[in-house]
């Protein structure tokens, strides 16, 4: 990975790349969404201030655990533009998101303990399992996973399915059989 020299305060969106590990276009596409900034040269070429390689480097770990690039964006909005975020800052964002991943880590260790009664019976029919999901009945309530689905308008998991599931259907299926 390239060393820059401390004296350099501003970063090509080349210099960027290389250090932070993100492609050029992912870049550009952060500079859209408002995730990061840039100045421009004379020569209309972008310039970033150093505070952008933690900037990108926190969107790349929040992108990884599967926090929404719009929640991403809100958080950052609330570090300071004057200088580059320390560990204070970093920790206080952090925080808020600890219930959400708890709850997410917790949706996929289910998901993962339970994965295999979803195809368990070898019929490999999800939507007729007379096991997991007789006579079809999830399937009145629509279209995708109803046991385990996530509520995209408030941004919590719903588990409205799982008590539907209907008589004699074992708590087994979490992946929408």
């Amino acid at each position: 990975m390239p060393q820059l020299p401390f004296k350099v305060h501003e970063l090509t969106v080349g210099q960027l790349s290389a250090r932070s590990g993100a492609a050029v276009s992912a870049l550009h596409f952060y500079e859209s969404k408002g995730l990061i900034s840039s100045t421009r040269t004379a020569g209309n070429q972008r310039r970033y201030t150093r505070d952008a390689l933690r900037r990108v480097a926190f969107v790349r770990a929040a992108q990884r655990v599967g926090i929404p690039l719009a929640v991403i964006r809100d958080a950052l909005a609330e570090l300071p533009d004057e200088r580059t975020p320390n560990r204070e800052d970093w920790a206080r964002l952090s925080e808020v998101w600890r219930g959400e991943l708890d709850e997410r880590i917790s949706q996929l260790v289910e998901l993962r303990d339970r994965l295999t009664d979803c195809i368990g019976c070898g019929c490999l029919s999800l939507q007729k399992c007379a096991l997991s999901n007789p006579y079809d009945e999830l399937g009145e309530q629509g279209p995708g996973a109803r046991r385990l689905r996530v509520d995209r308008a408030a941004g919590a998991p719903s588990r409205t399915g799982a008590a539907g599931a209907g008589p004699g259907a074992p708590d087994g299926c979490s992946t929408g059989c």
